[in-house]
């Protein structure tokens, strides 16, 4: 069977990880801009000020997905870029850049996959309590009615917010992303539940403002896959993979329950009691917008065996364990077990929002970027996602992570996860064989996975 026709093949990326400019054309301070002037946050003193110049070299970007053959691409816009202080006056260079930039890659026949927040929150609206205030929503709203106004004629795909799970919980708990805080538990969800109203919030002006659209949030998946080939166990997984059993902003139903269900699981209101946030059924009804898609972003995944008493419990992924540069496990079953759960869990039709590596690349002495770890990895995990559509399961795309080498958060530019090296010294943009080969997969509709 393998994918559907009409499937997206797209790679992604993120404002503060690419576009720079970071103090140009009246762009407002952000989080990130905080967190790297914060001594010992970032990985080398590395920041995000220049990253890979996007804003001045888009159009030679734009021209690489265009030859790379991308349907798709999916980018974030910077909230301080379009409004400085986070509310009130519009930046008009600042939003002629993402015109720019849709109008290039409309012409280049790439089409264009909206994310309105990854990550880099107003500094102006963080010196107001950010997630903390109960205004939070509010600012959120008005800043999706401005992009969605100035971009709803040409953008027909959005997503609300990126990984809530790490904003909210490596921002807000453990302060190892900005903005660096270490909250207690009850702030760190009350943080949670306005981003999630501001969700339900930005997908009501996105209606408003673009009726035909199409609409999705991308919460990290955290995803468990049977260790053993039993029916039991697969049916252990399915009941781990939605648990909430410790006070922590890891798991998958908190985040998602919310937004597709209506309600707060169960078993976190249990386990997290009294931190719990308190809301109306007002405020469920806000975030629990009809949407279009359920995206995720999938990297790694968790084997699971069966414990006592039937429960699922962890597995090893063995001695010396196959892993990323940034070690993580490569686990390609996560990519067939995440989306058939999910699914039967949340109805949604599924769209893999982020999946990739970051891998051991530099320019060999031929001039070219040779990472046959990366094309093996995605032809892996490929093969899963196709295998999960051939059982059933409604998957209408895939984004690649990441088009470019990039900023790496707090990993700097340690980290190269990029379908394309970047020479941070000279802007240097080259091809890897993974480019290459990405080309070829989505020529031939994923057909080129069978043929290594």
């Amino acid at each position: 069977m393998g994918f559907r026709k009409d499937f997206v093949w797209g790679a992604a990326a993120a404002s503060y990880q690419i576009e720079g400019a970071a103090f140009e054309d009246g762009k407002g301070l952000s989080v990130w801009d905080m967190m790297c002037r914060k001594e010992g946050a970032i990985w080398q003193k590395d920041d995000g000020f220049t990253a890979c110049d996007h804003v001045h070299r888009y159009a030679e970007d734009v021209g690489i997905m265009k030859q790379i053959g991308l349907h798709a691409y999916r980018l974030s816009i910077s909230w301080p870029r379009v409004m400085p202080a986070g509310t009130g006056a519009v930046n008009a260079k600042g939003l002629d850049f993402y015109q720019r930039l849709i109008d290039a890659l409309l012409e280049a026949g790439v089409q264009p996959w909206v994310t309105l927040f990854h990550w880099d929150f107003p500094y102006d609206l963080y010196g107001r309590g950010g997630w903390l205030n109960p205004d939070s929503p509010k600012w959120f709203e008005d800043y999706t009615h401005v992009v969605a106004a100035a971009l709803g004629d040409r953008v027909k795909h959005w997503m609300t917010l990126n990984e809530p799970q790490c904003f909210i919980g490596l921002g807000h708990k453990e302060g190892r992303h900005a903005p660096g805080d270490k909250l207690g538990f009850r702030e760190v969800l009350r943080a949670g539940h306005h981003a999630l109203l501001a969700h339900g919030r930005a997908v009501q002006a996105i209606r408003q403002h673009v009726p035909d659209s199409q609409i999705g949030y991308a919460p990290v998946g955290m995803v468990h896959y049977p260790a053993e080939d039993t029916p039991a166990c697969a049916d252990a997984c399915r009941r781990s993979m939605f648990r909430v059993t410790a006070n922590s902003c890891w798991n998958n139903t908190w985040w998602m329950d919310p937004v597709f269900l209506g309600g707060y699981p169960e078993q976190g209101l249990e386990t997290f009691g009294d931190a719990a946030p308190a809301f109306t059924d007002e405020e469920m009804k806000t975030i629990h917008q009809p949407v279009d898609f359920f995206g995720v972003n999938v990297y790694s995944g968790q084997p699971m065996k069966v414990g006592p008493g039937g429960e699922a419990v962890p597995a090893s992924h063995g001695i010396g364990p196959d892993l990323t540069a940034f070690r993580w496990n490569v686990t390609p079953e996560c990519l067939y077990w995440g989306p058939k759960l999910f699914q039967e869990r949340y109805g949604n039709p599924v769209v893999i929002t982020e999946n990739g590596l970051s891998s051991m690349d530099w320019v060999a002495l031929d001039g070219k970027v040779h990472d046959p770890m990366r094309i093996d990895f995605l032809r892996r995990y490929l093969l899963q996602l196709e295998r999960a559509a051939d059982d059933g399961v409604d998957i209408r795309g895939y984004f690649q992570w990441s088009i470019l080498d990039n900023f790496e958060w707090a990993e700097g530019y340690k980290e190269r996860f990029g379908l394309v090296y970047v020479d941070y010294n000279t802007q240097e943009r080259i091809l890897k064989d993974s480019a290459h080969w990405y080309a070829e997969v989505i020529q031939s509709n994923g057909e080129r996975l069978h043929r290594d």
